[in-house]
C-alpha cells in the first residue's frame, strides 16, 4: 500500500512551457509578415464584363407566290380492260401477229380469223329464203289486186270482206318475207363476226386461244386492255382538299366533267432511271374511303406507251401496274411567306431580330407544309428579320451577332427542273415564284 501512494518525482515526466511557447512565436512571426506584405501588394486590375453574344444567320422576310404541291401515290391501271370474247362459233383459222402477249393492236384490226365456210353457206340459203318471200309477196299483192277488180266489176253493194280481198294472205306473205329479211341479216352479221376486231387500241395482257382450236360463244380468247389513256387512283386527306379545285357534284345537278382539272406529275424508277409523266385529274370518288378515311381521286395519263420526242425522248412508257409517286399542283397562294422548316419551334413559333439585335418570340399560322419549309399566312410582316437557325433553349430578349443571308433554298417536290427550289432573294428585293 505505500508503493501505490509514492509520488513520482521523475524529471523526464514533468512538461516544459517552453516546448509551447517557441512554435506559437514562430506561427505568429510568420502571420504577421504575410499580413504586412499583402497590405503593400499593388491592387490588381479588374478586367471589364463582356457578355457573350450569340452568332446567328438571318433572312430578311418579304411577301411572295406559292403553289401549292400535293404529294400522293397509287398503282397504274388501265382506263379500260376487257375480255375478247367471240359472238359464233367456228375453228380459229388465222391469228394477227399482234395477237400475242405484249402486242399492240389497233381499232378495227382483225386479230383473230374463224372458219366463215358454214356461215357463208347460211347466207346463200337465207337468201335464198328471202327471194321466195319476196316472189309470194308480190303473187299476193297480184291477187288482191284481181280480187278488188272482180268485185268492181260485180257492182255489188257495200264494201268487200278483207278476206275476199286477201288482206290477211298478203299481210303473212309480207311478215315472212320480213321475217326471211332478218335472217339474211343475222347471217351476214355471222358471217362478218367470223373476223374477230379489236373494239379499240390496246394491247395484249394474255392469250388463252390459238389457231386449230373450235371456240363457241362465250369462249375468252384473251385478256386485253385500252392504251388510250392510263388511270391512277390517288388517296388525298381532308386537309389536302382545301387547295385543290375539286368541282362537288350535288343531287340534281348535272354531272361535272374535269375537262382542265389539275395537273399531276408521276415518277417512278425503271431500268435505273427516274420516269416522268404528266396527267390531270378527272374525277372524285363519291365516297370517303372506309379503311384510310381518304378521298380518292383520279388522274388519267394519255397515250401512256406512246415515244416521247425532245427532252422527253428517254423516257419509257408507263406501264401498267407500275407503283408511282404524284405531285398534284393545287392553288397558287398570294401574299405568304416561306419559311425553314429548322426555324419553327415549339409547332407555331419562330425567332425573329429587332433592331437592337435581341431575340423575340413570335407565333404564326401555319397553312400549308413541305419537308424542309412551311407557308405561313399570319403572323410575320414585310422586312422582319427571321431567325434560320435552330435555337431551341434561347430567351427571350438575348443579344446575338447577326450575319445576313439569303433565305434558304426550298426543296418542291415533284417540280420542273427550272422551279425545282424556292430562291427568295430577300436582300435583292426579288418576290419569288413557286410551282410545278
Amino acid at each position: 500500500m505505500r508503493r501505490r501512494c509514492q509520488t513520482i518525482n521523475s524529471p523526464h515526466l514533468v512538461a516544459s512551457p517552453a516546448k509551447f511557447l517557441i512554435p506559437l512565436a514562430i506561427i505568429a512571426v510568420m502571420g504577421g509578415t504575410g499580413y504586412y506584405l499583402s497590405t503593400q501588394a499593388p491592387p490588381a486590375d479588374e478586367a471589364p464584363h463582356r457578355p457573350t453574344l450569340i452568332p446567328v444567320t438571318a433572312s430578311v422576310l418579304e411577301p411572295q407566290e406559292y403553289t401549292v404541291i400535293v404529294p400522293t401515290q397509287g398503282a397504274v391501271r388501265a382506263r379500260t380492260e376487257s375480255s375478247l370474247i367471240p359472238e359464233v362459233s367456228g375453228m380459229i383459222k388465222e391469228i394477227s401477229p399482234s395477237f400475242r402477249e405484249g402486242g399492240f393492236f389497233e381499232v378495227g384490226e382483225e386479230l383473230v380469223k374463224l372458219d366463215d365456210q358454214d356461215h357463208a353457206t347460211a347466207v346463200v340459203i337465207a337468201q335464198s329464203a328471202v327471194a321466195q318471200a319476196d316472189t309470194a309477196v308480190s303473187e299476193e299483192t297480184a291477187r288482191a289486186a284481181q280480187a278488188l277488180e272482180d268485185w268492181k266489176a260485180l257492182k255489188r253493194p257495200g264494201d268487200p270482206d278483207p278476206l275476199v280481198l286477201r288482206k290477211p294472205q298478203l299481210a303473212e306473205a309480207k311478215a315472212r318475207q320480213m321475217s326471211a329479211t332478218a335472217q339474211l341479216e343475222r347471217a351476214k352479221r355471222d358471217f362478218d363476226r367470223t373476223s374477230i376486231k379489236a373494239p379499240y387500241a390496246g394491247r395484249v395482257v394474255e392469250k388463252l386461244a390459238d389457231v386449230g382450236q373450235y371456240v363457241s360463244p362465250g369462249r375468252e380468247l384473251a385478256k386485253i386492255y385500252a392504251v388510250d389513256a392510263a388511270e391512277i387512283d390517288l388517296p388525298l386527306r381532308s386537309d389536302d382538299l382545301r387547295f385543290l379545285d375539286l368541282p362537288e357534284h350535288f343531287r340534281g345537278e348535272k354531272m361535272p366533267v374535269m375537262e382542265n382539272g389539275p395537273e399531276v406529275t408521276f415518277t417512278a424508277p425503271y431500268a435505273g432511271r427516274t420516269g416522268q409523266w404528266k396527267g390531270r385529274i378527272v374525277r372524285a370518288a363519291g365516297s370517303i374511303d372506309k379503311a384510310s378515311l381518304q378521298l380518292y381521286v383520279t388522274a388519267q395519263v394519255q397515250d401512256p406507251y406512246a415515244r416521247r420526242g425532245g427532252a422527253d425522248a428517254d423516257n419509257p412508257p408507263l406501264k401498267i401496274g407500275m407503283f408511282v409517286s404524284a405531285h398534284i399542283t393545287g392553288q397558287t397562294l398570294k401574299n405568304v411567306y416561306v419559311v425553314p422548316r429548322v426555324a419553327v419551334r415549339e409547332g407555331d413559333q419562330v425567332l425573329l431580330i429587332d433592331g437592337e439585335e435581341r431575340l423575340r418570340s413570335r407565333v404564326i399560322n401555319i397553312i400549308w407544309g413541305g419537308p424542309d419549309h412551311v407557308v405561313v399566312n399570319d403572323g410575320l410582316k414585310p422586312g422582319e428579320l427571321l431567325c434560320t437557325v435552330p435555337l431551341h433553349y434561347a430567351v427571350e430578349g438575348s443579344k446575338v451577332k447577326v450575319k445576313k443571308m439569303p433565305m434558304p433554298k426550298i426543296t418542291i417536290p415533284g417540280a420542273s427542273a427550272q422551279l425545282q427550289t424556292l430562291a427568295p432573294a430577300a436582300e435583292e428585293g426579288a418576290t419569288a415564284k413557286q410551282g410545278s
